[in-house]
């Protein structure tokens, strides 16, 4: 007999539960109306990891407003790979974002001033909050691997003269790739490697009201092709170098970007908020052996219900790693009881966090966002290949790896309305029989013989 570990979430009131398999009822093949079947020899794309972003908005709460034992728990909650759900994925702003206190940038400068040396960079800002909790978080789990990307360059190499719109300026690209150099090299000395960065948060989104930046394809390929892959090479750095970080509604922009600078990007970066998750797949086909990464995904009050909102997750997150993702990586990894902090007259934010730190009562919840990514990120590890899995009912959802000690973790969400009894088959045998309520999701990590 196998040694299988199960977690099931079954509406608001079960989450993430450890449900004992030896007490599971007994269920005749008769009664199956979903065949789950595992494909071993079949394998696709090796997991990075499951996470979210220490934004200064998320930094500062778990930092400051929590206190140092809610702190010490919610860490080990969020990143011990045993005692925790083990996150491995975490995505930095390089300064300012909409989740932020303030407007910043890593070398800001009065009106009208330049700084083509960078000989005032500094990363001091992310020193109060953000590197102690990624430093933390490593401790905790060494296999965690991190990303960074800008939502604006410094406001001085803009044609805005702001961190609000605009564009980098041509003249500009080149201390802009010495910007991100130094930003390495600085997250370096504090014993953060930086894994990959994107050239630009959501190139084709020009917000009025929090830092951006407008970077058309033809502009991106040729800032990484001929400034930023030059500068790494040339500073030693071996940090990947992901292209668009965008929706899946615009898979032109990649492949414009790959077509003139295959050799210099490593791979895309992808978010949820427009298309559908097989443009992974249709960018991955043209230029096979990039990395697929899906970088942003925020929930929020715009699906208010719990249950549309928990299975918005989990139906997305599976079908997300089957179009070959090698991460899964939520926004905010806290925000308030008002979804903020946002920066100054950003409006209403309607963003879920993973956790939400209520700054008058410094009460600490865990959002059904962390549950969800529990439903991954816990049986499913760094370094796992994706198995082929198909199932004979396509209510039922699934998707299967191969973990680095051996045993097979499985993701299952019933997206039906019915109740279904699903039995999951690994080379032909059944492994285990159990029923999925509507909506509700079921991980298992069955362990090698």
């Amino acid at each position: 007999m196998r040694d299988i570990t199960m977690y099931q979430s079954n509406g608001e009131n079960e989450l993430f539960v450890e449900q004992s398999v030896a007490q599971l009822p007994q269920l005749s093949g008769d009664t199956v109306t979903a065949t789950i079947e595992i494909d071993a020899g079949q394998t696709y794309q090796e997991i990075d990891g499951f996470g979210a972003s220490f934004t200064d908005s998320a930094a500062y709460l778990i930092h400051q407003v929590l206190d140092g034992e809610q702190r010490t728990e919610l860490m080990s909650k969020l990143f011990d790979p045993q005692d925790g759900i083990g996150l491995s994925f975490l995505r930095n702003p390089m300064g300012a974002s909409d989740y932020a206190r303030t407007v910043y940038s890593y070398n800001d400068l009065p009106e009208n001033g330049t700084d083509p040396e960078l000989s005032g960079f500094s990363i001091a800002h992310d020193e109060a909050d953000i590197i102690p909790l990624l430093q933390q978080a490593l401790k905790l789990n060494p296999e965690i691997k991190l990303m960074a990307s800008p939502w604006s360059a410094p406001g001085w190499m803009k044609t805005s003269g702001s961190m609000l719109t605009g564009q980098l300026k041509p003249e500009h690209y080149q201390v802009y790739a010495d910007y991100f150099v130094r930003y390495i090299q600085a997250f370096a000395a504090h014993g953060l490697p930086t894994y990959a960065v994107t050239a630009q948060n959501e190139p084709l989104y020009e917000p009025q009201h929090y830092p951006g930046m407008l970077m058309l394809p033809e502009e991106q390929l040729v800032f990484i092709r001929d400034y930023l892959k030059p500068s790494f090479i040339n500073h030693g750095l071996d940090t990947r170098i992901l292209c668009y970080d965008h929706n899946w509604d615009r898979p032109d922009y990649p492949l414009t970007v790959l077509e003139e600078a295959a050799a210099e990007v490593d791979g895309v970066a992808w978010h949820w908020y427009g298309g559908a998750p097989a443009a992974q797949s249709e960018v991955l086909a043209a230029y096979p052996g990039k990395e697929v990464h899906f970088t942003e995904g925020s929930g929020g009050e715009w699906i208010p219900p719990f249950e549309q909102a928990f299975s918005n997750v989990m139906r997305t997150g599976i079908e997300i790693l089957r179009n070959h993702s090698k991460s899964f990586v939520l926004w905010n990894m806290a925000l308030d009881e008002q979804n903020g902090p946002t920066v100054p007259g950003f409006g209403k934010s309607t963003c879920r966090g993973v956790v939400t730190v209520n700054q008058q009562t410094r009460e600490l919840t865990y959002t059904l966002d962390y549950y969800a990514l529990a439903h991954f990120s816990k049986v499913i590890r760094p370094k796992a290949l994706r198995l082929d899995s198909a199932a004979s009912n396509e209510l039922v959802r699934s998707v299967a790896f191969r973990n680095p000690d051996g045993s097979v973790a499985a993701v299952l969400f019933n997206d039906g309305e019915a109740e279904e009894t699903v039995a999951v088959k690994l080379q032909g045998e059944e492994v285990l029989t159990f029923s999925m309520a509507p909506k509700s999701a079921v991980s298992l990590k069955v362990d090698s013989k």
